[in-house]
């Protein structure tokens, strides 16, 4: 049925470089099945581009003292090259700020408007009087309405989680600027998401059963809680103008452009390589076209409901076949955050790790988040390529290559008879080929790498239990069969491991002599000739030293310790006392013995995190008591020699086996801490308070 495929990935928002979290969800998969299917000889185009436009990029501007054209051309430049360096094989990445796009979206937009396929509704926003500027969701901040964190955004608590509105924030503010908000009334355009809903429900529910699961649920979840109507304009100076009478100050709405952007980077690719990629329509308007988006789980929503609206509206586009979304990945436990700089950086990463592209590729796609959320951990990292790509991988090449080297002058030994084990050992990758299109057809890239690494595994074995090197000194025979069918084996491991990681695929080749070959060769036991030289040998992967990632977690050491002054700082900036306690008598104190003491000695309760045990001179003697502040104070000796206040008619109470003669008083800090409370200055201990 279909002819061609167009992959799409989601456009990286060019207000800072792309991290490991966009890698893993989107750009790794889609290149992965992007060169699958060039390797089976199918027609395919690779669609990219940085997003350009929105609110974030405007405020970095400001912070920074330049223009917002000179942010994204920074930001869109990093990108690119970063992906250059990575492997991600674009056959085109532009941007949403080229003429050709504003252009496009521009007409695009006005077909809908002519055809009134919008409405136009009056709203009350949340506005800046002393700015001038209505705001956006992500760029209103306040106390959280569940968990009461301050600096929560207007459209999700990052401490608790929850989903959030502005309306729902308490004392929202300007995330940029501080100042207090005010709702005023702007009118804007909409598209009507609700007139598509039995469309949508029957194209969604009913013909694409076979989307991933997390997909579809989500999918399923908005369109049973009922479709809403959807803004595609706003209040902002950057962006695209909209082209309707009367509406200066107004921008196309992001998520509106965005996506088009898939549609005018390819015209813009079309038009400028026409006798390579023909007619833009073709991969847009024809039948015989099938739409594949790679996204984040942040974005199925635009992907699956809004822009197929959007196409269906003006009448002539093709919808997408699939959209394969992965969850989110963590980084050490932690979620990726942009804003805390919690992240592993691309640009840093390739820096940092030079020629090391293809070992990030491989960890990321064995531990995809496909179906869940994912960690990764540099000590996974570690792992996974000296376990793996090294010790199995890596051995396995090393070990044919120089062997054939050392016997035979470095080129491909004759093969003989092959022996039962042979043919078991060949039986077992004969089926690799099938079990990798499965796979990869069905976007299930990791379980994918699975096989191509079983491949590799087999060879290895294949080499330890024959041993060739001994079987020399005896059998040259035996030992040209076996190094011949073991770089047969090296050579389909290029071939099996070429979506997946192109750099290490592409030197292994130059090591086996071989030229490039597709995918139908996979399974063959005749990819080398019988005397053909091999090049020039060297270390397929390379083991990694702890120093380096030592040096990684450091780094996110540094990070994490930054951010936990900056959320301290905020909690501070934005503590407000506890409310009053309900009424109390003057009865009601005097019957509390509050008495002054001295701290003789201050130790942690052993098998307890939160208790330390006092000894204290009460001005009639000693007396103990136990206080749940030693999370407050790591170093107890601090309190030594210091005057407390306690309670001293408190009856005793054991814990932890330690009668307790009373209690001490402490105040609640505004980051949360415990504090003791003492006199101003030295008075006799049992002095009573009052």
């Amino acid at each position: 049925m279909f002819k061609r495929t167009l992959v799409t990935t989601a456009l990286p928002y060019a207000n800072g470089p792309v991290h490991i979290g966009h890698l893993a969800g989107v750009y790794v998969p889609a290149d992965i099945y992007v060169r699958y299917l060039r390797l089976k000889g199918r027609e395919v185009l690779f669609v990219g581009g940085s997003d350009e436009h929105g609110v974030p990029v405007t405020i970095r501007a400001r912070k920074e003292g330049i223009t917002t054209q000179q942010v994204v051309d920074r930001y869109h430049e990093l990108i690119k090259s970063s992906f250059e360096r990575f492997g991600i094989s674009f056959d085109v990445y532009s941007r949403t700020t080229s003429a050709i796009h504003h252009k496009f979206a521009s007409d695009f937009f006005r077909k809908l408007y002519e055809e009134g396929k919008f409405i136009e509704q009056t709203t009350e926003q949340f506005y800046d009087p002393e700015t001038g500027h209505f705001l956006t969701d992500r760029n209103i901040r306040g106390e959280c309405p569940h968990c009461h964190a301050a600096g929560a955004y207007g459209d999700q608590c990052e401490k608790c989680g929850s989903t959030l509105s502005p309306e729902e924030l308490i004392n929202p503010y300007n995330a940029e600027t501080g100042n207090a908000l005010v709702k005023r009334p702007t009118s804007h355009w909409y598209l009507p998401l609700d007139q598509y809903q039995e469309w949508l429900e029957k194209w969604i529910l009913e013909g694409h059963k076979e989307w991933r699961p997390n997909v579809y649920g989500q999918c399923k979840s908005w369109l049973d809680g009922g479709l809403r109507p959807r803004a595609v304009t706003r209040d902002l100076e950057w962006g695209i103008p909209v082209p309707v009478e009367g509406a200066e100050g107004k921008v196309l709405y992001v998520w509106f452009d965005a996506p088009i952007g898939y549609i005018s980077n390819t015209k813009e690719l079309c038009d400028a390589q026409p006798e390579r990629f023909g007619k833009w329509e073709t991969w847009w308007k024809d039948e015989t076209t099938r739409l594949i988006h790679f996204i984040g789980k942040d974005n199925i929503v635009f992907h699956c409901i809004v822009f197929p609206t959007m196409l269906k509206a003006e009448g002539s586009y093709i919808l997408p076949d699939n959209v394969p979304s992965n969850e989110f990945l963590n980084l050490e436990g932690d979620k990726i955050s942009t804003s805390r700089n919690w992240a592993v950086w691309l640009n840093e990463y390739l820096d940092d790790f030079p020629g090391k592209q293809d070992v990030l590729r491989y960890v990321l796609t064995a531990n995809a988040p496909e179906t869940k959320d994912n960690d990764f951990t540099w000590a996974d990292f570690q792992a996974r390529n000296n376990n793996e790509l090294v010790a199995i991988y890596g051995n396995f090449v090393n070990r044919a290559l120089v062997l054939t080297n050392k016997y035979f002058e470095g080129k491909v030994p004759n093969s003989s008879d092959f022996t039962e084990y042979d043919r078991q050992t060949i039986d077992e990758f004969k089926n690799v080929k099938a079990q990798l299109e499965s796979l990869l057809e069905d976007f299930r890239f990791r379980d994918a790498l699975k096989e191509a690494m079983n491949l590799a595994r087999i060879g290895n074995k294949y080499l330890a239990d024959t041993e060739p090197w001994k079987l020399a000194k005896t059998d040259m025979a035996r030992t040209a069969t076996i190094l011949n069918l073991a770089l047969q084996i090296a050579a389909n491991l290029s071939i099996a491991f070429e979506p997946f990681l192109p750099f290490s695929s592409a030197k292994l080749r130059t090591m086996l002599g071989l030229k490039d070959v597709e995918w139908d060769a996979l399974g063959s036991l005749d990819l080398l000739s019988a005397g053909a030289p091999l090049g020039e040998v060297s270390l397929l992967f390379e083991k990694i030293e702890d120093g380096p990632i030592q040096n990684q977690l450091d780094r996110l050491a540094r990070i994490k310790q930054e951010n936990d002054e900056v959320a301290k700082q905020a909690e501070l900036a934005n503590w407000k006392p506890q409310e009053i306690k309900s009424p109390a008598s003057i009865d009601d104190f005097d019957k509390l013995d509050i008495r002054v003491a001295t701290v003789l000695d201050c130790q942690p309760v052993k098998k307890s995190e939160r208790l330390l045990q006092f000894k204290l001179s009460d001005g009639n003697g000693e007396r103990t008591i136990l206080s749940g502040i030693a999370q407050s104070y790591p170093d107890p000796s601090v309190l030594i020699g210091k005057q407390v206040l306690f309670i001293a008619n408190f009856p005793p109470r054991k814990m932890m086996g330690i009668e307790s003669q009373g209690m001490i008083l402490s105040a609640v800090d505004a980051d949360g801490k415990l504090v003791v409370t003492t006199t101003s200055r030295v008075v006799k201990d049992g002095v009573s308070v009052g």
